[in-house]
């Protein structure tokens, strides 16, 4: 899957589409009456941006995952993670993961509640960190430490597992999402200009993430 994607990242495919965007009661139901919710712990705050995204990720449905608010994240908005007894414990398929969440945008003037993201922007981010989860999923104890080893030691495997978790959301049919939420971020004078280079230099511009759903057919 890697391989596809940075050979359509590569590609620099031209793209002019127009994709829905906002709340889909139609998949919100669908989701509150699904298996989409089981195993689930999420704040009333962003229940319906979590069930939006969730609902592109049926692989997910039975996966133990508890979204949970933090006032800081270090260099983050959001983090997703194997609970550390879960990973020591539990064989990959049990396994029980974590997002955490932080609680306010806090910007120079202003502290900006996360469920006031825009709705679009936020399914994004938070289908993000599901595509994280999904390629933790096959991942055993000893190769989840390995990889967070790396992850902390080197800038190409952060890289690697950002572009690997955008890949998950859009394959999924999350493009415009992951797209909205670079955008909010990349045209929002608030954020520090070091976070929005670490969003230029880790992830696929909106260009290249809309070029992908549109060779996907997505």
């Amino acid at each position: 899957m890697h391989s596809l994607f940075l050979w359509l990242i590569l590609s620099g495919m031209p793209i002019e589409h127009q994709y829905p965007s906002g709340i889909d009661q139609e998949i919100l139901e669908s989701a509150a009456d699904s298996s989409y919710l089981k195993n689930k712990v999420i704040p009333e705050e962003i229940k319906k941006p979590v069930m939006q995204a969730l609902s592109y990720f049926p692989e997910l449905a039975e996966v133990d995952i508890t979204f949970a608010f933090k006032d800081k994240i270090s260099g983050s908005i959001m983090q997703a993670q194997p609970r550390m007894f879960s990973l020591l414990v539990d064989t990959k398929e049990n396994r029980k993961y974590k997002i955490n969440i932080t609680r306010y945008l806090d910007f120079e003037d202003k502290s900006i509640p996360i469920e006031e993201v825009p709705y679009d922007a936020l399914v994004g981010w938070i289908g993000h960190e599901l595509g994280h989860i999904m390629d933790y999923l096959d991942r055993s104890t000893t190769g989840m430490m390995r990889f967070g080893v790396k992850y902390m030691l080197s800038d190409k495997k952060v890289i690697e597992a950002e572009l690997t978790a955008d890949g998950y959301a859009i394959g999924c049919g999350m493009g415009h999402q992951i797209v909205a939420n670079k955008n909010f971020i990349l045209n929002n004078d608030n954020f520090e200009e070091a976070y929005k280079d670490k969003i230029r230099n880790l992830y696929m511009s909106p260009s290249q993430i809309l070029s992908i759903q549109e060779a996907l057919g997505k």
